[in-house]
């Protein structure tokens, strides 16, 4: 396309287009790539939401993370060492102790 001979109000009219023309164009592709591995999925003997659902259960199991700190009067106050600091930690350092006094 040759858009020397295109007028600055042609072109502007063009450039309003285009991403409307992306967008529809995307949407298709999209619906095309699904309805290809659908039958990809088929051949092989699943359905596409089979096969998702079981990758998306995969990736719900993370991994635990350890105990890092704990209140050595209250077995029950825990804190990893990630995040902001819980109340108690806060309270424990404030009144001058160690924080190594909690390490597990």
């Amino acid at each position: 396309m040759d858009l020397s001979s295109l007028s600055v109000s042609q072109l502007r009219d063009l450039q309003q287009q285009i991403p409307a023309e992306i967008k529809r164009r995307e949407a298709q592709e999209k619906v095309n790539v699904l309805n290809e591995l659908r039958a990809f999925a088929k051949s092989r003997g699943y359905a596409i939401e089979e096969l998702l659902a079981k990758e998306a259960k995969v990736k719900v199991s993370g991994n635990k993370v350890k105990v890092k700190y704990r209140h050595p009067e209250n077995a029950e106050l825990e804190w990893t060492g990630r995040g902001r600091k819980p109340k108690w930690v806060e309270a424990w350092v404030a009144d001058g102790k160690s924080l190594e006094n909690l390490l597990v």
